[in-house]
C-alpha cells in the first residue's frame, strides 16, 4: 500500500487536536482520507482543528473510557494513536495520571482496534525508553532503565503492542519520537518543551532558561518528518506484526547551541540563564536511523535550522506567555 492508497480509507487519530496529531490530520485530509479524531482537549487545542471543521468526525472523549475508544475505532481501517500525557516533569509530579492515561488508555485503544478489525495501528512511543543507556547512537533493542514515569509508560506501551500482536494477530507499529518540534507546539505552561520555550523567550525578549549546564544534547525532529514517518508506517509492506522504529533527524545538538540558534532567528540579544538540572532528563540523545530506513523507507528531510525558520512565523503570532 502506498500513501495514495490511503485515499478514502477511514482512519482514526487519537490526540488529533494536539501538536503532532493535528499535523497528521492535515496530511490525511490531503490524502482524501475520511478522518475521525478522538481528543479530550486536556492538552490539545480546538484551534488546531478549526481550519478543518466540517471535514472531520470529532469525538470529544477520554482514552480511559473503553466505550469511547470502541466508538472511535468503529469502522476504521487504520488507527494513529497519538494521544498521551507528555512531559517528563509532569510525570515526576503526577505519575499516577501519566500511567493511567498513557498505559490504560493505550490498552483501551489497542483493544478497541482489535474488536473493530483495524488493519494496522501506528502509535506514538518516545526516545525516553532508552533511559539510562549511555550508548550513542540509540539503537532499537538496546534500551536502558527508564528514568521517569513518562519513560516507563512509553516502555509499557511498546510491551503492550508486542503482547497484542502476539495474542491477537494484530499489526502495531511504534514511532519512537526524538524531540519533535514545529508549529503548534505549545509554549505555555510548566511542561512546555524546550524549543517552544526558547521561541517564547526570544519573541518576548526574555532570557531563555536552560536546565543544567546546557551541554546535554538532543536529536531534534521536525514535525513534517514525524508525520511522514507515520504515513509510511501505516502503508509499508515490510512491517512485522510488532515493530518499533526511531523517528529522528539522526543529528545531535546541545541545548546551548539550540539557544544560540533560536536567539539569532528571533533577533533577541537576551542571553540564557541556567537553572538546576531536572530530575528524569537524559543527558544525551541521538538516533540510529538504519531500521527506519530499512523497514519504512524513511529519510528525514528537514535540518534543524530550516525547521526552526519554518516555525518562527507561528511563534511570532502566538501571544508570549510573559
Amino acid at each position: 500500500m502506498t500513501s495514495q492508497e490511503l485515499s478514502q480509507d477511514s482512519v482514526l487519530v487519537t490526540g488529533g487536536a494536539g501538536f503532532i496529531g493535528s499535523h497528521l490530520v492535515d496530511e490525511l485530509l490531503a490524502l482524501a482520507c475520511r478522518v475521525r479524531v478522538l481528543d479530550n482537549f486536556s492538552t490539545g487545542l480546538p484551534a488546531n482543528l478549526q481550519h478543518c471543521s466540517g471535514s472531520i468526525d470529532l469525538i470529544e472523549g477520554d482514552l480511559r473510557d473503553p466505550e469511547t475508544c470502541r466508538r472511535a475505532c468503529d469502522g476504521c481501517r487504520i488507527v494513529f494513536h497519538q494521544a498521551a500525557l507528555g512531559s517528563v516533569p509532569r510525570s515526576m509530579e503526577d505519575p499516577a495520571t501519566t500511567i493511567a492515561v498513557n498505559v490504560t488508555g493505550t490498552a483501551n485503544v489497542f483493544a478497541a482496534a482489535r474488536d473493530a478489525g483495524v488493519r494496522r495501528t501506528v502509535y506514538a512511543s518516545s526516545s525516553s525508553v532508552y533511559g539510562d543507556s549511555r550508548k550513542l547512537p540509540k539503537v532499537e533493542g538496546e534500551e536502558g532503565r527508564p528514568l521517569s514515569p513518562y519513560a516507563l509508560s512509553k516502555r509499557m506501551n511498546e510491551e503492550l503492542a508486542e503482547t497484542f500482536a502476539d495474542c491477537y494477530d494484530m499489526e502495531l507499529v511504534g514511532m519512537r519520537y526524538f524531540n519533535v518540534y514545529g508549529p503548534r507546539q505549545r509554549p505555555d505552561g510548566p511542561y512546555a518543551a524546550v524549543i517552544p520555550r526558547f521561541f517564547d523567550a526570544g519573541v518576548s525578549r526574555a532570557a531563555p532558561i536552560i536546565h543544567g549546564d546546557g551541554e546535554q544534547s538532543r536529536d531534534f525532529t521536525f514535525v513534517a518528518d514525524a508525520v511522514r514517518a507515520n504515513i509510511l508506517a501505516a502503508t509499508g509492506k515490510r512491517i512485522s506484526a510488532s515493530t518499533v522504529v526511531n523517528v529522528a533527524r539522526g543529528a545531535r545538538t546541545t541545548i546551548n547551541e539550540l539557544a544560540v540558534l533560536v536567539l539569532e532567528i528571533t533577533g533577541s540579544d537576551v542571553g540564557p540563564v541556567h537553572e538546576p538540572p531536572r530530575r528524569g532528563d537524559v543527558p544525551h540523545s541521538l538516533a540510529e536511523m538504519s531500521l527506519a530506513r530499512e523497514t519504512l523507507g524513511f529519510e528525514p528531510q528537514t535540518d534543524l535550522a530550516e525547521g526552526l525558520l519554518a516555525s518562527l512565523d507561528y511563534y511570532g503570532k502566538v501571544v508570549p506567555t510573559r
